[in-house]
C-alpha cells in the first residue's frame, strides 16, 4: 500500500512547520502559547507535527496570541538564505601585506558591516599613510598589543582593551610589540575589499 500526499497534507505540514518556527523565534513555548490564545496544549502540538489543519478562525486566533497577521504569517521569510554559520577556514582573509584580515560573512552580498579577526605581525602596520574613510569602527584587543593612532591622539592597546571612532578622523594601526596582535573589529559601512 502507498501513501499519497495531497495539498491538505503539504498546506498542514507546512502551517505546522511555519508556526513551530515563528513560535521559537519569539521564544515562546508551545504550553505558553496554547495557555495565551486558548488552544489546548495537545492541539497545538498536533497543528505543529503537520498532523492536524487549523482552520483559519484558528489559525487568526493562535497568531493573535504571537501577534502576527495570518497575511504576515504566510509571507514572513523564516529561512535565511544567507549563510550564517561560518567555520574558521571559511573565514575570507581579505587582507594585503603583512596583516591578515579574516571577514566574517564575506559572501553576504547585502552586508551592511565589516566584522573581522585582524591579525598583526610584530611590525606590521596598516601602511604609512594615515587612511580614512566613512562610518564607523570599533575593536578589541584579544591577543598582544596594538599602537592605534587617530588623528592627532596615539595610545597603545593592550588585551581586553577596546577602540570606537569615526572612520572619517586619519587612523592608522600598527604591532609594536615581539608578538602578534589579534583583534576583533567591527566597521560601517561594509566595504568590497
Amino acid at each position: 500500500m502507498t501513501e499519497t500526499t495531497t495539498e491538505e497534507d503539504t498546506m498542514a505540514d507546512d502551517v505546522g512547520a511555519r508556526l513551530r518556527a515563528l513560535r521559537n523565534l519569539r521564544n515562546i513555548s508551545q504550553r505558553e502559547l496554547a495557555k495565551r490564545c486558548g488552544v489546548t496544549h495537545s492541539s497545538l502540538s498536533l497543528i505543529e507535527q503537520g498532523k492536524v489543519s487549523p482552520s483559519v478562525s484558528s489559525l487568526k486566533k493562535i497568531l493573535d496570541a504571537i501577534p502576527m497577521s495570518v497575511g504576515d504569517f504566510f509571507t514572513m521569510n523564516l529561512e535565511s538564505r544567507d549563510q550564517v554559520f561560518y567555520s574558521a577556514e571559511e573565514l575570507a582573509d581579505v587582507g594585503s601585506g603583512d596583516v591578515i584580515y579574516k571577514l566574517v560573512g564575506a559572501n553576504r552580498t547585502n552586508r551592511a558591516l565589516g566584522f573581522m579577526v585582524e591579525t598583526y605581525p610584530p611590525g606590521a602596520d596598516t601602511g604609512r599613510e594615515m587612511i580614512a574613510h566613512q562610518g564607523e569602527e570599533a575593536g578589541i584587543v584579544l591577543e598582544g598589543e596594538i599602537e592605534i593612532t587617530i588623528g592627532g591622539s596615539t595610545r597603545v592597546l593592550g588585551t581586553g582593551e577596546a577602540y570606537y571612532f569615526n572612520t572619517n578622523v586619519p587612523h592608522r594601526f600598527r604591532n609594536i610589540g615581539e608578538v602578534a596582535c589579534r583583534l576583533v573589529s567591527c566597521a560601517t559601512p561594509a566595504r568590497s575589499f
